[in-house]
């Protein structure tokens, strides 16, 4: 079933916002001469690594763990990811006393298994291919009457991605156009949702790996496309599909979708290694 637009707004990137003051990184905007010389445009890059657990997921994990009441806290809650959520969802239950627990695939990277622990969350692994990730979350939830809280398709996670474009548009002005990263579309149709709110002539593109295309495939088709444990490098994007709250705010909001190979993706991290 797909979730109405109004699920997310730009009210609720606002107040998101707000929330995160003085507690999310305001991170920096930075710029280079020889990629702008590369491109022949003057490019501004929105350095989310350099924010609280290594990304901008922080934004949207906090953003939904601070909107839980006194109950649903003292329950806990519960999250399935590879790293970059989990890492988020396990420092904003720290930050706010609220117990959390993870369940994130055996292979995931040592270092962002060691982070997620190393915040105070309980790390259940699993193996892939053996087990479906949202069904071992859902039945611990059940189990536990924990709160899930799913790593992009949620109002309140999507609200407090969309904050890193806001901030970006705030410190640079308006855009001729906007690339965002996409996995399971949570940055992606929250940055779409600020973007089109404080620069309404930016192109918003959508960009994800070439063996996780389901998302573009969803765009261009406009019925709901997946794929199956994609193989890339880009562990963050191995995501099955949008889901019910993200696929409808991507198709209203985002211009286009297009793919890149992690051949491409090897270059370009190579090429902002060096710079």
């Amino acid at each position: 079933m797909i979730a109405p637009l109004a699920a997310v707004t730009y009210a609720d990137i606002a107040a998101a916002a707000q929330r995160l003051q003085g507690v999310a990184h305001r991170t920096p905007v930075l710029t280079s001469r020889s990629f702008d010389e590369q491109v022949g445009s003057q490019v501004f890059f929105k350095t989310e690594n350099l924010q609280r657990a290594g990304a901008f997921k922080f934004r949207g994990a906090y953003n939904a763990l601070a909107q839980l009441d006194a109950a649903a806290r003292s329950r806990g809650v519960v999250t399935y990811s590879s790293g970059n959520h989990a890492q988020a969802v396990a420092l904003a239950g720290q930050l706010l006393e609220i117990p959390t627990t993870i369940v994130m695939p055996r292979d995931a990277p040592t270092v962002k298994l060691a982070a997620t622990r190393g915040y105070g969350a309980e790390v259940l692994c699993y193996e892939r291919g053996e087990a479906v990730r949202e069904q071992v979350a859902q039945q611990l939830c059940q189990e536990r009457g924990a709160v899930l809280i799913p790593p992009y398709d949620h109002p309140q996670v999507i609200a407090g991605q969309g904050t890193a474009a806001k901030e970006l548009l705030e410190d640079v002005g308006s855009l001729d156009l906007l690339l965002v990263c996409c996995g399971g579309g949570g940055l992606l149709s929250g940055s779409a949702i600020a973007t089109k709110t404080l620069a309404p002539h930016c192109r918003v593109i959508g960009v994800e790996p070439a063996a996780g295309d389901d998302a573009t495939r969803s765009f261009h088709s406009r019925s709901l496309q997946t794929v199956e444990n994609p193989d890339t490098i880009a562990d963050g994007a191995r995501t099955p599909s949008l889901g019910r709250f993200t696929f409808p705010l991507v198709l209203h909001y985002v211009d286009d979708m297009v793919t890149v190979t992690d051949a491409q993706l090897l270059e370009a991290m190579f090429f902002s290694g060096s710079g």
